[in-house]
């Protein structure tokens, strides 16, 4: 097992556990506010469908700035450098506008309560079965990566005995998701996402201070590791060698399209913010809202990481104590005063827990509703699906910290988060957007397709790539192959079962796919539609062209 070296222990005092405690406090009465609203196992798991676009959005973009983003993308530009852009810019923002505008109609007008339940209604139970179980299995492990790396940050930051730090986060998340439900779950991660925000732009700052600032940072980095550790596209040309080990192709269509969209598109812990929203409308913008800020949060995160490559430069390296995931950590301990020190070790632990409270939501929105209602305990009264709603909940919590320890054999736990993504949301991605775009794709393809890419992209990384029958240069690189084999198996599949099996009836499929007309497609818009700010299609082209924008000195 991996921990943070033991060198890293921060001089905190009685005012940073100060500030600590009056966080803690604030999060819980959060949980026992929502627990008012929560009436029906739909306020439980969807908040009622009842809450704003501003709310959602930043829940949205808070959901995916847990610690596993914050570490992960700090180690990644610690050991990677400038090319961790890619991962925001293309791996991100495009597929955050796709969702909002073509995938969020069709979810949220089917009336379904979570991703696979779509799949359901599109192909048929097998598929459906399949999806659901396979993403409650996905979302224990990546609220176990949240569990662990809390742990050993913790452990190592604070001196709590590791498993003081596992119970302490593990109840505090159980608590208030089982009182209030997702409202206090996305509620909390409103608060979180500004408490996680005052954590690193100190950070950011001051540590650009301490290196002479960019052109000191560039500087010393073109030096330690050559000019294209601090370019986003250099040495990408395919046979070049370069820090990521990927080509410009295997970026573009692994990262850029494979891995980005499966995420995006199909990520349940993702999707359930924009499905709480009050209408298609405020549902639409969701992912589009929290694109903007998503767009500035590389800076925060990947800036840290190159700092922490300057200070320290054999983080990372074979023989030291230092892994690329203590960067952040680092950072906190060389340039932090008390109070300050108290603010980022609290959004420290409030990514964690919005991380994992994610997860756990989608977990148990997709166990009680895709698994136990529909094949276990049918017809129940309502109350008896959100009592069992909350006693999921707290199955799932102690199963992540069964899985918590799976994590510990990556130094970068983003890239152990990628291998997850290219396992289990990429063949999803490919049977949701061709059965989305193809009418003709049949009952029995959803769940072939699924089987064919989750097992070609495990093919791929534990044979290929583990056993060195073809030579790839890093994990992040082997992640980006997976992801495109995965989705072309998936898709090849789909259309030779297609060939040989029957269609969906053509009446079953309106709403489900591109073209034909949803039930509801006449929805009354929301009052006050008519302003700029309102209408998706302007907020996801702003997106774009200020990603744009934000990119094009990275590709000089």
């Amino acid at each position: 097992m991996q921990y943070l070296a033991e060198g890293l222990r921060l001089p905190t005092n009685g005012l940073d556990y100060t500030i600590l405690a009056i966080y803690f406090v604030v999060v819980l009465g959060i949980g026992f506010a929502a627990r008012a609203s929560v009436k029906t196992s739909l306020d439980f798991f969807l908040s009622g469908r009842s809450l704003p676009a501003w709310v959602t959005g930043l829940a949205f973009v808070a959901a995916n700035l847990g610690a596993t983003e914050i570490l992960g993308m700090a180690a990644t530009g610690a050991q990677y450098g400038v090319a961790v852009v890619h991962w925001y810019w293309i791996g991100a923002i495009p597929a955050m506008v796709f969702l909002g505008l073509v995938m969020m109609p069709f979810y949220y007008r089917s009336k379904v309560r979570s991703v696979p339940e779509f799949l359901l209604q599109r192909f048929d139970r097998s598929a459906h079965l399949l999806s659901s179980v396979l993403f409650a299995f996905a979302a224990i492990l990546i609220a176990g990566v949240n569990l662990y790396a809390l742990s050993i940050v913790v452990e190592a930051l604070l001196g709590w005995p590791q498993w003081v730090a596992i119970v302490v986060a593990g109840l505090f998340v159980l608590v208030y998701i089982t009182i209030g439900g997702l409202s206090s779950a996305i509620y909390n991660e409103v608060l979180q996402f500004f408490v996680i925000l005052a954590a690193l732009i100190p950070l950011t700052l001051l540590g650009l201070k301490r290196v002479g600032g960019w052109d000191g940072l560039s500087g010393s980095l073109e030096k330690q590791h050559g000019a294209d550790f601090m370019t986003a596209w250099g040495g990408t040309g395919i046979g070049d060698a370069n820090p990521l080990g990927a080509n410009w192709l295997t970026i573009i269509l692994g990262l850029g399209f494979v891995l980005s969209f499966g995420y995006w598109t199909t990520n349940f812990a993702e999707v359930q913010r924009a499905l709480s929203a009050k209408n298609l409308s405020a549902a639409q913008r969701t992912p589009l809202i929290a694109a903007f800020p998503k767009i500035f949060i590389v800076f925060a995160v990947m800036i840290p990481g190159l700092v922490a490559a300057v200070i320290v430069p054999r983080i990372g390296t074979p023989g030291s104590d230092l892994t690329y995931n203590d960067a952040i950590p680092l950072l906190m301990q060389e340039l932090l005063p008390n109070g300050v020190l108290g603010i980022a070790v609290t959004g420290l632990l409030a990514a964690f827990m919005a991380g994992m409270a994610a997860n756990v939501s989608s977990f148990n929105t997709v166990f009680t509703t895709d698994i136990w209602q529909r094949y276990v305990r049918k017809d129940q009264p309502d109350a008896y699906y959100l009592r069992f709603g909350r006693l999921i909940t707290a199955v799932g919590v102690l199963a992540s910290i069964g899985t918590a320890f799976i994590a510990a054999s990556f130094s970068n736990i983003m890239t152990y988060l990628q291998t997850l993504f290219s396992f289990f949301n990429v063949p999803m991605f490919v049977v949701f957007i061709i059965g989305m775009f193809w009418k003709r794709a049949s009952m029995k393809s959803g769940v072939w397709g699924l089987v064919a890419g989750t097992t070609a992209a495990m093919v791929n990384y534990f044979v290929i790539y583990k056993q060195g029958v073809i030579d790839i240069p890093s994990d992040q690189g082997a992640n980006f192959v997976s992801a495109i084999v995965g989705f072309v198996a998936g898709a090849v599949v789909m259309v030779a079962v297609t060939l040989f099996t029957a269609p969906k009836p053509e009446a079953e499929l309106a709403g489900l796919v591109y073209g034909t007309e949803s039930p509801d497609a006449d929805e009354a818009p929301e009052e006050g539609d008519d302003a700029w700010y309102r209408k998706p299609v302007l907020l996801g082209w702003g997106a774009i062209v200020l990603a744009a924008l934000c990119y094009l000195p990275y590709s000089l």
